[in-house]
């Protein structure tokens, strides 16, 4: 049995979905139930709710399985605490096998939940646990927030220059590798960056996804002080909001940039494209 933690957000939901596709029985660790109902819609049923700072809730979620993937909720300032706790369970319960979702490049100082992920990364090393790191980058899926505006207005909108070189991952093709890790032998010891494009600017994000929607899309650079006023107005939290803050503008000094070898290497396969990806999603929206 594998289990996934974190299993509420979209990266826990689509690991899961690809371990059910493949037969993998699992288990979800949530922080509440009110996500049972979505979870139980594509097959996961076996789910414990609880927080990552409780030992208990980490004994009821580790008890019975043989791997964990581990995913810490986005921007918590208690990534190194919650994976202290989960390794603590697992040498108790002797699970031996984890798999820890990282970020692509957690060497960057300057982003607080980058630089976590590295704590994190070098405290499994001297755990006695048969660990495997993965880097992915940043989400296709996360230029849906402006999906409404590009349809409706034919702007991109980013907290940062519309020249800043990013290179993307679809998250399905993520949940894809993490399965095949999970689920195959070979892996111990390995650390992988997921990557799914070769570094693209802004104003090529806002024309692939133009393309796809058959109309005109413009990137437009949103002043981080703007960002920050929406952000707070809309209820986001000091922490989240100061981490995401810092992560723009080191987006801004230099990117985030990666190589696809590796995602392809694994998967088999070229990784999705981003105008593959635009395609699919205009197609869903239709």
């Amino acid at each position: 049995m594998i289990l996934v933690t974190g299993a509420g957000g979209k990266t826990g939901v689509a690991v899961l979905k690809a371990l059910v596709a493949r037969g993998a029985v699992v288990r979800a660790l949530v922080r509440s139930n009110s996500c049972r109902a979505a979870l139980n819609a594509f097959g996961v049923h076996d789910i414990v709710a609880g927080e990552m700072d409780d030992p208990r809730a980490w004994s009821r979620a580790l008890h019975g399985t043989n791997a964990v993937y581990h995913i810490c909720p986005n921007m918590s300032p208690h990534e190194l605490p919650f994976a202290r706790a989960l390794v603590a369970a697992a040498v108790a319960h002797g699970v031996r096998r984890l798999v820890y979702h990282s970020v692509l490049h957690p060497q960057i100082e300057a982003m607080p939940h980058h630089w976590a992920k590295l704590r994190v990364k070098e405290m499994l090393f001297s755990s006695g646990l048969d660990i495997t790191i993965l880097q992915p980058t940043a989400y296709m899926q996360n230029s849906l927030t402006e999906w409404e505006r590009m349809v409706d207005d034919g702007l991109y909108r980013v907290p940062y220059p519309v020249d800043t070189k990013l290179s993307l991952v679809d998250l399905d093709d993520v949940a894809e590798a993490a399965t095949l890790i999970l689920t195959e032998a070979g892996h111990s010891g390995a650390s992988y960056e997921l990557v799914g494009t070769a570094p693209m600017s802004q104003i090529e994000v806002a024309e692939t996804f133009g393309r796809a929607l058959q109309r005109d899309v413009r990137a437009e650079a949103e002043p981080i002080e703007v960002w920050n006023h929406r952000a707070r107005n809309a209820g986001m939290g000091d922490y989240p909001r100061e981490t995401l803050t810092k992560m723009f503008q080191a987006y801004a000094r230099d990117g985030l940039k990666g190589n696809p070898n590796v995602l392809g290497w694994l998967l088999k396969r070229p990784p999705t494209s981003l105008a593959a990806f635009a395609a699919r999603m205009a197609a869903i929206h239709a």
